[in-house]
């Protein structure tokens, strides 16, 4: 919908959640009591369906003990592969290409550890400079393992605004130096979107490796990987897949680079058939799964079961057609009531639908003050530095109703000057 089709007005808020076809899941959710919940990009809310397979499988636990790798329903010997059967719908993928297994850098840290490969001139990995830190991180320290040195092996893919990547600068960066390109699919501060297929289909005719950060898309955003041909993708599962704090992660592996061996080997990317023959010599899989370093966390895998039960009942597709419809609310309540003095509030996440992923970004230079009182007014975000508010309405548990009182709020924090009463520096955890 463009800017034009939306009103400002209470009662078009309301009509629109009375049309919502995802409103029913709304119930399924534990609301946070006195709150508007709009921090789902960072920490999903608890759902019914999640507390409820976490709970089946204490209780396998407590009456089957080490019984439940074989006998839980499903086996725990095989959960991690189970679970990506049913994620590998949500992302475009065959059944034996995704695995829900280990932590999202970990297995950024297999991935690249099996991919980077420096010889001859390719000896370099393409990123960007809006990366998530972390990503950054566990790349630089890949590179130093191969025996290079991120000042001269790490491209960074500059930003022209600060707030978005180009694609045309990510292509112009893949030169003939570059061994693998590890990308996000969403921009974690902007909101942006980034054109997956092209940049892949440009890797490659490149001869580059190509793997994804999707944290911030699995779960709101639909993903062909196998259609676009990428190489490797990895995401966590606690943002919009709603499989609570430190929830297991997952990854992804085209089956052409099946029968790789694995960068970093371990117990639970073992073949199944010989797992147990106990041998010195590591046996891989023959499919996603050989990419599983240690035994699967079962009391933080066993709610994204759930989560998964809603996400495919409701419909990726019908998921980020509700996101689209209630980002671009947002964001026209902020233009229309927000974007002139005295509130002086910004936008930094790309207008166009097929740009932005499932977060408004919003920037001032009171951000961070502005974040606490919102906090204090029961609105839950989460900031950014230096100077973003990032907003998710995640489309199965908010409403366009607290989308309509989260823009009042904003109007009244400033109207008010309710910021001024805290302090600019940040606390720990933001």
């Amino acid at each position: 919908m463009d800017r034009k089709d939306f009103s400002s007005s209470e009662e078009f808020a309301l009509k629109l959640d009375s049309f919502d076809p995802l409103a029913e899941f709304r119930s399924r959710f534990y609301q946070i009591p006195g709150s508007i919940y709009m921090d789902g990009n960072s920490l999903g809310l608890l759902s019914k369906d999640a507390e409820e397979t976490l709970l089946r499988v204490l209780d396998e636990w407590k009456t089957l003990g080490i019984g439940g790798w074989s006998r839980g329903n499903p086996p725990w010997i095989s959960y991690a592969e189970h679970l990506g059967r049913l994620e590998s719908r949500l992302v475009g993928a065959e059944p034996e290409e995704v695995v829900v297994s280990g932590s999202t850098t970990v297995n950024l840290h297999t991935l690249v550890a099996t991919f980077f490969k420096p010889e001859g001139e390719r000896r370099k990995i393409l990123a960007d400079v809006l990366n998530f830190p972390s990503d950054l991180y566990a790349i630089d320290a890949q590179i130093r393992l191969k025996g290079g040195n991120s000042r001269r092996d790490l491209v960074l893919v500059e930003s022209r605004d600060g707030h978005i990547i180009d694609e045309d600068d990510v292509i112009d960066a893949m030169s003939e130096e570059i061994s693998v390109a590890v990308l996000p699919s969403v921009l974690y501060r902007s909101g942006q979107l980034l054109d997956m297929e092209r940049l892949t289909r440009e890797a490659h005719e490149r001869g580059i490796i190509i793997g994804f950060d999707c944290s911030h898309s699995v779960g709101v955003v639909p993903h062909y990987f196998d259609k676009w041909g990428v190489d490797f993708a990895f995401w966590c599962n606690y943002k919009y897949m709603n499989g609570g704090p430190g929830a297991t992660a997952s990854l992804y592996v085209n089956k052409r680079h099946f029968g790789e061996r694995p960068g970093l080997a371990g117990w639970f990317g073992n073949d199944r058939s010989t797992m147990f023959n106990m041998d010195k010599a590591f046996d891989p899989a023959k499919d996603a799964s050989a990419w599983q370093i240690g035994t699967t966390f079962m009391l933080s895998t066993a709610p994204i079961e759930g989560s998964l039960r809603i996400m495919l009942e409701a419909g990726i597709e019908k998921i980020r057609e509700k996101s689209l419809k209630i980002t671009g609310y947002l964001m026209s309540l902020i233009d229309e009531m927000l974007s002139w003095e005295p509130y002086n509030y910004s936008i930094v996440t790309p207008r166009e639908p097929e740009r932005r992923g499932g977060h408004v970004g919003v920037g001032h230079e009171e951000a961070y003050r502005i974040s606490e009182a919102l906090k204090a007014r029961g609105v839950i975000p989460d900031f950014r530095p230096p100077n973003i508010i990032r907003l998710a309405p995640v489309p199965l548990y908010v409403s366009y109703h607290e989308v309509w009182q989260v823009a009042q709020h904003l109007k009244e924090i400033i109207d008010n000057r309710e910021y001024e009463r805290y302090p600019k520096q940040r606390g720990i955890v933001t």
